[in-house]
C-alpha cells in the first residue's frame, strides 16, 4: 500500500546489515532530489533518517573497551562491520576516508539540499568544506546566514571562520554578498557587539564608527552616562582617521571593496567636527550635570547624531546647562553654524525656557550674548522678547515691564504691550510716531480695544 514506506524500511535493513551497495538501490527507489536545493531546509524526513542512522553508526576503534580485546576475531569482525568500516580513528573535521561519511554524503548530495550538506560539514567541523560547497554551488546568502554564520558566532567560533574567510579569498570580494547579509541579520537580531566585530574584520571603518556612536549613545539617560562612554566617540575618530589615510594614499594599495560604505573626505571631515564637538558638549553637560546646574528635562537623550530638532535641543541643553547663559554660549553657538540650524528660533526656545524657570535675569544676559555674537541680525532680539512674552500672564508686572522696555523697536514695543493686553502704554508709544506710521499704529490699538471692548481706550484712538 505504501511502496515508497517500503522501499525506505528495505533500506534501513540493508544499512543495518552493512550492505551499502545494497542500500543504495533500495533508497534510488524513494529518493527524489528536492526541486530547489537552496531552499532554507534539510531535506525530506526520510533522507534525514538515513543520514542520522549512518551518523550514529560511526563508532572509532579505540572507544572499545579492554574486555573487547578478548573477544574472538568473528565477534571482532561483526563489531567492525557493524559498527565502523574504519581500522582508525577519525581525527577532528576529518571525513573523507570514512566510508560512513562518504555514504552520508553521497546521500545528502544525491537526494539533500545545500543547507543539509553545508550542516553536515560543520556537524564535523569542517567548516572549510561547508565554505568552499556554498560558493561552488552560488548558494544564496540565506543558507550561508542559516548554515555557517549563525552556527559559528553561537559556538564562539567567529574568529576562526574569519581567518578561513581570508584564507580562501584575501581580498573578500566571494565573500561580500555574504558579508553584507551577515551584518543585517546581526542588526535585525540587536547583537551589536559582534556586528562591531564583523565590520571591523571586513575593514568598514564608516560603518564601525558608526556602531561606535551607537554603543555611545544608545539607552543614555543623562549626560554623566555619557562622559563615562566617551572613549566610544575616540574609537569613531579613530576609524574615521584610518578611512581617510587608506583613501588618500597615492598608491592606492588599500582598494574599498564594494561591501565597505563610501564617503567622501569632505563629509568624512564633517563627521570628525561633529564628534569633536559632541565629546565637547558630552564634558561641558557631564559637568553641569556633577555641579547640579542641569538636569534632563526629555528623553532620548538629545545629542548631534539626532535630527535638527534633536540638535536645537542641545543647542538649548548647553545655553540653560551651566552656571549662567554666558557659561555655555559658546559652545551653543558653534552647534548653531555647524549645522547651519535656525538660530532665531533655537534662542527663542531656550528664552521661554528661562521663563519656564523664572530666570528673567538670564533673558537679558541671553540677549547680550546673542548681540555680541556678531551673527544675529538687528531685529532677534526683540523677536525673542515677543516670544517670551506670549507667556506674559506668568510673568510678574515688574518683570514683564523691564523685558518691554529692553525691546528696541517702537513698533515692537506697541505689539509687545498689545500682546500683554497693556492697550494704553501700546497707546502712549504709538502716538509719538511719525503721522503716518501712527495713524496706522493707532489703529491697531483701536481694533484690539474694540476687540476686549474697552470703550476708553477705543475714544482716545478715534
Amino acid at each position: 500500500l505504501d511502496p515508497t514506506g517500503a522501499w525506505h524500511a528495505w533500506g534501513m535493513a540493508c544499512l543495518k546489515a552493512g550492505n551499502l551497495t545494497a542500500a543504495r538501490e533500495k533508497f534510488s527507489r524513494c529518493l527524489k532530489p528536492p526541486f530547489d536545493l537552496n531552499q532554507l531546509s534539510h531535506g525530506s524526513r526520510l533522507v534525514q533518517d538515513v543520514v542520522e542512522y549512518l551518523e550514529s553508526t560511526v563508532r572509532p576503534l579505540l572507544s572499545l573497551q579492554d574486555d573487547d580485546y578478548f573477544a574472538t576475531l568473528k565477534e571482532l569482525e561483526v563489531t567492525l562491520r557493524t559498527q565502523s568500516l574504519s581500522l582508525e580513528v577519525i581525527p577532528e573535521g576529518k571525513i573523507m576516508n570514512n566510508t560512513y561519511y562518504q555514504e552520508c554524503l553521497f546521500y545528502l548530495h544525491n537526494y539533500s539540499t545545500n543547507l543539509a550538506i553545508i550542516s553536515f560539514y560543520m556537524r564535523h567541523n569542517c567548516l572549510r568544506e561547508a565554505l568552499l560547497h556554498l560558493l561552488n554551488k552560488e548558494s544564496p546568502p540565506e543558507v550561508f546566514i542559516e548554515g555557517i554564520f549563525q552556527p559559528s558566532y553561537k559556538s564562539g567560533k567567529l574568529h576562526t571562520l574569519e581567518n578561513l574567510l581570508e584564507s580562501i579569498d584575501p581580498t573578500l570580494e566571494s565573500w561580500g554578498k555574504y558579508l553584507i547579509a551577515a551584518c543585517q541579520h546581526l542588526q535585525k537580531k540587536n547583537y551589536y557587539h559582534i556586528l562591531y566585530e564583523l565590520q571591523q574584520f571586513m575593514k568598514d571603518q564608516v560603518r564601525a564608527a558608526m556602531t561606535c556612536i551607537r554603543f555611545f549613545s544608545h539607552k543614555a539617560k543623562t549626560y554623566t552616562e555619557l562622559g563615562e562612554k566617551l572613549s566610544w566617540l575616540l574609537k569613531a575618530k579613530d576609524h574615521l582617521k584610518i578611512y581617510l589615510q587608506d583613501t588618500s594614499r597615492s598608491t592606492r594599495k588599500k582598494k574599498t571593496t564594494f561591501f565597505q560604505k563610501k564617503m567622501t573626505a569632505a563629509d568624512v571631515s564633517r563627521h570628525m567636527n561633529t564628534l569633536q564637538l559632541q565629546m565637547e558638549v558630552t564634558r561641558f553637560l557631564h559637568r553641569c550635570e556633577s555641579a547640579g546646574t542641569s538636569q534632563i528635562t526629555t528623553l532620548p537623550l538629545p545629542t548631534l547624531f539626532g535630527n535638527n530638532h534633536m540638535k536645537m535641543d542641545v543647542a538649548c541643553k548647553v545655553m540653560l546647562g551651566g552656571k549662567n547663559v554666558e557659561d555655555g554660549f559658546g559652545i551653543a553657538f558653534r552647534v548653531l553654524q555647524d549645522f547651519q540650524l535656525d538660530a532665531a528660533a533655537t534662542y527663542c526656545r531656550a528664552a521661554r525656557q528661562l521663563v519656564e524657570r523664572e530666570k528673567y535675569g538670564e533673558i537679558q544676559q541671553l540677549l547680550k550674548c546673542v548681540s555680541e555674537s556678531g551673527m544675529a541680525a538687528r531685529s532677534d532680539g526683540d523677536t525673542i522678547l515677543l516670544n517670551c512674552l506670549e507667556a506674559f500672564k506668568r510673568i510678574p508686572p515688574q518683570e514683564l515691564e523691564s523685558l518691554i522696555q529692553a525691546i528696541h523697536s517702537d513698533d515692537n514695543k506697541v505689539q509687545a504691550y498689545l500682546t500683554c493686553c497693556k492697550l494704553r502704554s501700546a497707546y502712549l508709544i504709538a502716538v509719538k510716531q511719525e503721522h503716518s506710521r501712527a495713524t496706522a499704529l493707532v489703529q491697531q490699538v483701536q481694533q484690539a480695544a474694540k476687540s476686549s471692548g474697552d470703550a476708553v481706550v477705543q475714544d482716545i484712538c478715534a
